[in-house]
């Protein structure tokens, strides 16, 4: 920050406008860089869960441990014509939201805010609510509302991420 005296010998800081990102911004880049480890070949989805303003854990989506990932084999669903947010059954991947909460501490969770690049599905919004998560932050790319009821109903927060 920039000082400038004043006449009296006494010193005022200006303000000189920033490029700090808000807690929001800061941990949506975040989930943009986490999602870039996704295995998914329809979308590259990344999750950060925070409590206090720090990282409790994260996630992204792919095949579970072990198992290949479909930028190896090929998705299946895209093979079947299966639409998005239908049959997840289907999917061989563990969503973004899912991998994060898996890979948490229970007790370190309860209250901590989730933030995400995909509206939550109606499975990790299930996960979500049973986790002690008590905000999610999103953004709106995803068919299915149903997700978003079920976390408005277990008395979740949520917000839409509009970004800057």
């Amino acid at each position: 920050m920039k000082r400038v005296k004043k006449q009296k010998g006494t010193q005022k800081t200006s303000h000189v406008k920033n490029n700090r990102p808000t807690w929001d911004e800061y941990w949506m880049n975040i989930v943009e860089q986490v999602g870039k480890r996704s295995t998914c070949l329809r979308r590259n989805i990344g999750a950060v869960i925070v409590k206090d303003n720090i990282i409790v854990s994260t996630g992204f989506n792919g095949a579970p441990k072990g198992l290949p990932h479909c930028i190896e084999i090929g998705c299946l669903r895209d093979e079947m014509k299966i639409p998005s947010g239908t049959m997840h059954e289907v999917c061989r991947g563990v969503h973004a939201e899912q991998n994060a909460i898996i890979r948490g501490d229970p007790l370190t969770m309860e209250g901590a805010t989730l933030y995400v690049n995909a509206k939550p599905c109606k499975i990790c919004a299930k996960m979500i609510a049973n986790s002690g998560i008590k905000k999610v932050v999103y953004v709106e790319i995803y068919p299915d509302d149903e997700g978003i009821e079920i976390l408005k109903d277990a008395g979740i927060e949520t917000a839409v991420y509009k970004g800057k």
